[in-house]
């Protein structure tokens, strides 16, 4: 039986709580954007772009085309050398212009129902593409550094605690165990001779540092009422029964803009995205004929139930 802290989240993380809903419109949920290494990748200039890699019955793949294909998300490539990965896609870039040859010669590609999936991943695609631009401009060292500042400076110190713990089964154990510690035995060699807990048995029952709302309440309460040096008495918890010794207290550190850079950026092209949309919405005269009719709110407006809120940052 583990002791289990409340919540798991990284202490950098607690801090600026960086989040934000996922984008709405399924038909551009394609997860963060890529950032601007990765788009500078997948987007060669247009010499390297035009440079032939290969040629089918006449038709030429370019590295442009392998650089289209390398960002398809349904093509996972991973913990492959560069060699390799590139045999891999001229590979499957061959067989892609046989197959739609041959589909092509079978008529596959007339009909409304082929029409419709051709209509909706170009729309798709436009959208993908629009939002990404729009992101890269959005998402600059400056709006990051902005926005962090700005967040950091709006916490409110918080105290955190380092502490060690000795889980035990019963009351009666637990008493034990504290009169053993309390007399003088060594902390760590005690968890390690009775503690059911795997998880910090192995350091000492050392827990790390932990805010107030990261552990379970009767631990936390009895934790921070300990001043560095002392143990506890027995506190019974929905783990069992624990003795608790307290290593140090301080206020919580502030990550720094390094260490929350990628948080920040993920939250900010995801903000982008979404006010994109919101807008788009709001311009848009919007009918629902899958849902009852809902009573007029302003002309041009689309106060759309389905629309997320925009995002904020939460302490």
């Amino acid at each position: 039986m583990a002791f289990i802290p409340k919540t798991s989240i990284r202490a950098g993380l607690a801090a600026l709580a960086l989040t934000a809903p996922a984008f709405a419109p399924a038909a551009a949920q394609t997860g963060a954007p890529p950032s601007s290494q990765a788009a500078a990748a997948a987007q060669p200039s247009d010499k390297a772009s035009d440079k032939p890699v290969a040629r089918v019955d006449g038709a030429t793949i370019t590295e442009g085309d392998i650089a289209i294909a390398a960002d398809d998300p349904a093509l996972s490539l991973p913990g492959m050398g560069e060699a390799q990965k590139q045999d891999l896609l001229v590979g499957y870039l061959i067989d892609l212009k046989l197959g739609a040859r041959a589909a092509e010669a079978a008529k596959t590609g007339e009909g409304p129902e082929f029409a419709r999936k051709l209509a909706y991943f170009r729309d798709k695609l436009l959208l993908d593409e629009y939002l990404e631009r729009e992101v890269k401009k959005s998402v600059t060292p400056e709006a990051a550094k902005k926005l962090y500042d700005e967040t950091v400076k709006a916490m409110k110190p918080e105290q955190e605690v380092r502490a060690r713990h000795i889980l035990v089964e019963t009351e009666d154990e637990a008493k034990k165990v504290a009169a053993r510690v309390k007399g003088g035995e060594d902390f760590a060699k005690v968890v390690g001779e009775v503690s059911k807990d795997p998880g910090s048995r192995t350091d000492g029952g050392d827990l790390g540092f932990f805010t107030k709302d990261r552990m379970v309440q009767p631990f936390a309460e009895a934790a921070f009422k300990l001043e560095p040096g002392q143990i506890s008495d027995p506190v019974k918890s929905q783990f069992g029964w624990h003795v608790i010794k307290l290593e140090e207290k301080r206020t919580k550190p502030v990550p720094s803009f390094d260490e929350m850079k990628e948080q920040v950026e993920s939250y900010l092209a995801r903000k982008t995205q979404q006010d994109m949309i919101l807008a788009l919405r709001q311009k848009a005269k919007i009918e629902r004929f899958d849902q009852p009719a809902k009573p007029a709110e302003g002309a041009g407006e689309a106060k759309s139930t389905d629309a997320p809120k925009p995002a904020e940052l939460k302490k």
